[in-house]
């Protein structure tokens, strides 16, 4: 299946591929044309490989469970770190995600709850694998309050991804695993999780959008705790 937030670039590769293919019928000379048809081919296996949507299934025994925290994106975990401010959320932890090339790039919702905000800076395309892209790089910032408070989960570009998809809308209801963008031709999604929640992951695991379990979020009350001693602490 092709995601259909790429439906556009997946049809300009196709039209490049068959010109490339076709001249190479016409050309004389064995191994040139031979090489424009080969570069077709590959245009073609790239567009069916980077553009490509497959179903994804989350763990049954989190099924209707608000606080679960799903992954936004397929890639590896590069970072996993304790931040003492980060707003809305307050003390938080921030989980980063590398998304390679051949990674399937279609973005997945973490969490269950309703948009407060989403919010687009343009920026640098710095390697999206080194922890200042998370500060420096075009991104898109999304907010959703969930029953145990704000989460973030940011979109961002790096070298070669140039363009963020991004559907959402601020009061629009999303659950956990959904789809709601993409990013094209490699990225980073960072995810910023209220203190006390649960984390079920490691540094370096490979993670599967809208499968695998990054862990909970803290019950409404633990959460509301944290967030009220965030609040007079910075008053």
């Amino acid at each position: 299946m092709i995601t259909k937030y790429g439906l556009d670039n997946f049809f300009v590769f196709l039209i490049l591929a068959f010109l490339l293919i076709a001249s190479g019928s016409l050309i004389r000379g064995y191994w040139l044309g031979f090489s424009f048809v080969l570069t077709g081919c590959l245009l073609i296996g790239f567009a069916l490989l980077f553009f490509r949507d497959p179903p994804r299934y989350p763990p049954k025994e989190v099924a209707g469970n608000p606080a679960t925290v799903l992954a936004p994106a397929d890639g590896r975990i590069v970072a996993i770190r304790s931040l003492s401010q980060y707003p809305p959320i307050g003390e938080a932890i921030q989980i980063s995600i590398f998304l390679a090339v051949y990674d399937v790039h279609v973005n997945r919702s973490p969490v269950t709850g309703t948009v407060r905000s989403v919010e687009y800076q343009p920026g640098s395309f710095i390697a999206a694998f080194k922890d200042e892209a998370s500060r420096k790089n075009e991104q898109t910032t999304i907010v959703v309050e969930t029953l145990s408070g704000p989460v973030v989960f940011k979109q961002i570009v790096g070298i070669l991804a140039r363009r963020i998809v991004c559907d959402l809308q601020p009061g629009q209801q999303i659950r956990a695993g959904e789809r709601f963008g993409m990013m094209k031709f490699g990225s980073r999604m960072d995810i910023f999780l209220p203190a006390k929640s649960q984390i079920l992951i490691r540094k370096g695991q490979k993670v599967r959008a809208g499968e695998t379990l990054l862990g909970f979020l803290p019950s409404p009350s633990t959460a509301q705790a944290t967030q009220e001693k965030a609040a007079v602490a910075s008053e």
